[in-house]
């Protein structure tokens, strides 16, 4: 599934080719997405593209009239193409650019979305109950840690949940809890304030790194120009259960936590 980072790097391939376009045309091959594209998503049409955000996993494309909110769901990618570039499976939906040019998403699950909005963004449904951005100044080690105070779920699963702070899915939780010294299983609300302050700064580093090197490519994952991400080459603990430990050389565990794979070194993240 396409993290943060990977979703990041999206939005900064096809920014350049999108901002200040006019919007001639969508092309919807199949409607049923995981929410159904509805048949307001012409009131696009002859618009422009003002600006190209995102907001946790969602893709933000803003115009005077509304904004056109994109998501990936679990294998799903977006191409800048020509816009005669021919169709092939799983194609559903096409952003068609008076430059010639046109967004296609492609989505083999059909998890992914494509919605209008024409509210207030910040009011919707899927986006006002999100936390903080991970790189952003409104995610502090003093925000993580009060908000961790009395939780009894293990410090993963808390900080895998988007209204904790968005977009520290399952790859970079690992990632993370293993540079700050920390076991995955331990209790949000027992892990102490200079544990936070650690973790919160390896956080927003590995999710830095992640988006320098292009996101991390697993099975489905590509940027918006077809070339892989780079991050996974530099993965210390996640997709090496069983594998030794790059620092003290103990093999590294696995486990299940709810259902999402969790690799942790029992030495160098002591519970």
């Amino acid at each position: 599934m396409p993290e943060l980072p990977e979703v990041e790097v999206c939005k900064r391939g096809i920014e350049p080719h999108v901002l200040n376009q006019i919007v001639s045309d969508v092309i919807v091959r199949n409607a049923n997405m995981r929410w159904p594209i509805t048949p307001t998503i012409s009131e696009i049409c002859s618009e422009k593209i003002i600006s190209v955000n995102r907001r946790a996993k969602y893709l933000l494309l803003e115009t005077s009239r509304g904004i056109l909110m994109l998501h990936l769901g679990m294998s799903g990618t977006i191409r800048v193409i020509d816009k005669d570039t021919q169709v092939t499976k799983h194609d559903h939906f096409d952003l068609v650019l008076e430059n010639g040019l046109a967004l296609r998403l492609n989505d083999p699950r059909r998890f992914g979305s494509v919605l209008w909005i024409t509210e207030d963004i910040n009011e919707h449904p899927l986006i006002i109950k999100l936390g903080p951005e991970p790189l952003s100044s409104d995610f502090t080690d003093d925000c993580l840690y009060e908000k961790s105070r009395k939780k009894t779920v293990p410090i993963k699963t808390f900080l895998m949940n988007n209204h904790i702070v968005v977009g520290v899915g399952n790859i970079y939780a690992n990632e993370s809890l293993f540079k700050a010294g920390i076991d995955p299983r331990k209790q949000a609300g027992k892990v102490s304030k200079k544990r936070y302050i650690e973790l919160t700064t390896h956080i927003k580093q590995t999710l830095a790194h992640a988006i320098e090197q292009g996101g991390t490519t697993l099975k489905d994952f590509t940027q918006s120009d077809g070339k892989p991400g780079y991050f996974a080459q530099e993965l210390l603990v996640y997709g090496r259960g069983g594998m030794p430990c790059f620092v003290c050389k103990e093999k590294l565990k696995e486990i299940k936590q709810a259902g999402r794979a969790t690799v942790f070194c029992p030495t160098c993240q002591k519970k």
